[in-house]
């Protein structure tokens, strides 16, 4: 099933524009990891200097096992790591000494001891909050939690019940909590009632924070551009608070897990672990929890990368326990189902597909069916992949044009490692001598023909593999990379706005 392409509008990838990636945990500041406080507001002003029109993030959720945002404790929350100290400070809730009690390294993140700090300073805002400290927020509390009650409810009891049980996946919490047997739950929640009051104020203050951040950057002429999983994490409140909607056995525990099976990204595939949807299940209630999730992200960003796009036209189905992708079979997903529920929901689907890896006719039928664009990669171009569909020579202008995404080495990493034959043919391919690969790329990105252009901060910086965000398949030494703020120049920004005013972006 499909549907009419939406209508184009200013936040749609339909009218020529640029920007860049950056996460926020990668900011620069002195609290071990970046978040929404003032750095945020100079790298909107940053941005807005360089005439660039969009910012992308990675998944804004409250990151578990690896620290990675694609595996998180819930689809709908927000990472509370990311709320700033000194606006805690500026709103009363903790004192300024108190904010100022750890030295953490300037370019990179340090997860154990930040998380440490941050689990403990807001267990001071907390505190400080019921004893009558920033008294004028308790009306939009209150507001929140009732606006959001679907999801806050379910979210702040589960890590309520986490903190309990040690921090242990809920798999592995007593068969009562468990199986969500309703006099466990009723006990267990009378217990708990301040802890969960408290995850529920740390919400409050991450979305009053990142609604605020969103709107300046839109007053700037900035749009955000979100990443929304396809999957969702086995350890979060959406598969304990809704087993239904999952491939779970009768302890539930996934029958079969998600991944990719060998491609350029790994030689093994790619075993994410994930728990499958049970789809037949999502389309007996219309897709409502889908339209809900895309409805959440939507009030986040104005533009979603929906990530594993092919996954819903057919996703590679990993029998539980399996120490590698390699094994699986291709099962068909939702297809135009999903997409059209969550169009006649909504409105309008303002969605980037993320289509890389393993492409068929199929999937690149659903993707033009609702008129979505795609992603080229220019790394792909020259290199790993090799597919003529990266190069710019062959796009059409609903598409979207990295250099290189989180999952790629940084632009000057990846030549640098590259063969002799692919640095060749990448030198011809330009017109250059490879000098500047980084801003090469950059350049020829912007002079596509692709609607939108975008590149991580670590190109724009000329960064080497020391920069890289993620290494798929790897366990550890990921999503730790900050830049500082010296890094980011004021000629490096107008030689971007120069750039961005030469390609008309």
């Amino acid at each position: 099933m499909t549907a009419a392409p939406p209508e184009t509008d200013a936040l749609a990838p339909s009218l020529r524009g640029s920007g860049l990636l950056l996460h926020p945990t990668s900011l620069p500041g002195r609290y071990g990891i970046g978040d929404l406080g003032p750095a945020a507001y100079a790298w909107v002003d940053a941005l807005a200097r360089a005439q660039q029109k969009w910012w992308q993030v990675l998944p804004l959720g409250p990151t578990g096992y690896g620290d990675s945002p694609y595996q998180c404790f819930s689809a709908f929350a927000g990472n509370p790591y990311l709320i700033s100290p000194e606006e805690l400070v500026q709103l009363g809730l903790v004192r300024p000494a108190e904010a100022d009690t750890r030295q953490f390294p300037a370019d990179q993140v340090d997860f154990g001891p930040v998380i440490d700090y941050k689990t403990w300073l807001m267990g001071r805002a907390w505190a400080a909050f019921k004893g009558g400290a920033a008294s004028g927020l308790r009306a939009d509390f209150d507001a929140f939690r009732a606006a959001e009650v679907a999801w806050l409810d379910d979210f702040a009891f589960f890590m309520a019940l986490k903190a309990q049980q040690g921090g242990g996946a809920w798999l592995a919490w007593p068969a009562p909590l468990r199986q969500r047997e309703p006099a466990a739950l009723t006990q267990a929640r009378a217990a708990l009632g301040d802890a969960i009051a408290q995850v529920q104020f740390q919400q409050f203050l991450f979305f009053r924070a990142w609604r605020a951040l969103k709107a300046y950057a839109n007053h700037q002429g900035l749009r955000l551009i979100g990443d929304l999983p396809i999957f969702v994490s086995s350890d979060s409140a959406d598969v304990w608070a809704h087993p239904e909607l999952f491939q779970l056995d009768a302890d539930r525990r996934p029958v079969a897990v998600a991944g990719v099976p060998p491609d350029y990204f790994s030689a093994t595939g790619q075993l994410w672990g994930n728990p499958l949807y049970d789809w037949a299940a999502l389309q007996r209630t219309g897709y409502a929890w889908w339209i809900e999730r895309f409805r959440a992200a939507l009030q986040q960003v104005d533009l979603v990368r929906l990530d594993h796009f092919r996954g819903f036209e057919a996703y590679w189905r990993i029998p539980a326990g399996l120490p590698t992708a390699e094994v699986g079979e291709w099962v068909p997903g939702p297809q135009g189902d999903l997409l059209a529920a969550v169009q006649a929901g909504l409105g309008s689907l303002p969605i980037i597909a993320e289509d890389l890896g393993v492409i068929t006719p199929a999937v690149e039928a659903l993707r033009d069916g609702f008129g979505l664009p795609g992603m080229k990669i220019l790394q792909f171009a020259f290199g790993g992949a090799t597919e003529d569909r990266f190069l710019p020579h062959t796009y059409d202008k609903n598409c979207v044009v990295y250099t290189g995404t989180h999952d790629n080495d940084t632009t000057l990493g990846w030549y640098t490692a590259a063969t002799a034959g692919e640095r060749d043919f990448v030198r011809r391919y330009l017109a250059r001598d490879g000098r500047d690969i980084a801003w090469d790329l950059i350049r020829l990105a912007w002079a596509s023909v692709a609607n939108l252009a975008v590149a991580p901060l670590q190109d724009v910086l000329s960064l080497g593999t020391a920069a890289r965000m993620n290494l798929p398949g790897r366990l550890g030494d990921n999503w730790s990379w900050r830049f500082r703020a010296g890094q980011l120049t004021p000629s490096l920004l107008d030689q971007l706005a120069d750039l961005t005013t030469v390609y008309a972006r």
